[in-house]
């Protein structure tokens, strides 16, 4: 974080808004020349403060319909069973993001699928048969309040 300052915090907060922006477009809102954006564009990516680009998806536009919280508890808590586990985690496009927790559940996973019908096919046929799970919970996603905009940014140094 020390080798970060204003100008490089700017960047990092307009190209989280929008990834699109061209060196020349990020350097009229920051007040930095195009080339020093662009160098210093590099260098994030370079030194992983920026990790990727990609585009958001409407899931509802794809027919993902439901999006669930399942929350899981393991069979028996060892790495081989966590390992197991996370094996089949990361094979299901159904699971958007996956959580290991402390306290009263192992894993707390965010799943789509396009409706009800799906979401028992998932639980059934994939989760609950599988060797490292014991116990799955489910909870139907009302509606969202706040979806991820990005990490926040320290404003103390954008200055």
């Amino acid at each position: 974080m020390e080798q970060l300052d204003g100008f490089d915090l700017k960047i990092l907060s307009e190209l989280q808004r929008d990834g699109h922006l061209t060196n020349n477009e990020l350097s009229e809102r920051i007040a930095l020349s195009p080339s020093q954006c662009s160098r210093r564009r590099t260098r994030l990516e370079a030194e992983g403060f920026i990790t990727g680009y990609q585009a958001q998806i409407d899931r509802q536009k794809l027919g993902l319909d439901l999006m669930v919280v399942i929350s899981v508890t393991l069979a028996t808590h060892n790495r081989d069973n966590a390992k197991r586990f996370g094996k089949l985690i990361s094979a299901l496009p159904e699971v958007l993001e996956a959580y290991a927790l402390t306290g009263e559940m192992d894993y707390h996973l965010r799943v789509v699928t396009p409706d009800l019908a799906g979401l028992s096919r998932f639980v059934n046929d994939v989760l609950l048969p599988h060797d490292s799970v014991q116990h799955v919970k489910t909870s139907i996603v009302l509606d969202t309040l706040k979806s991820f905009q990005g990490v926040p940014i320290p404003e103390r140094m954008k200055g």
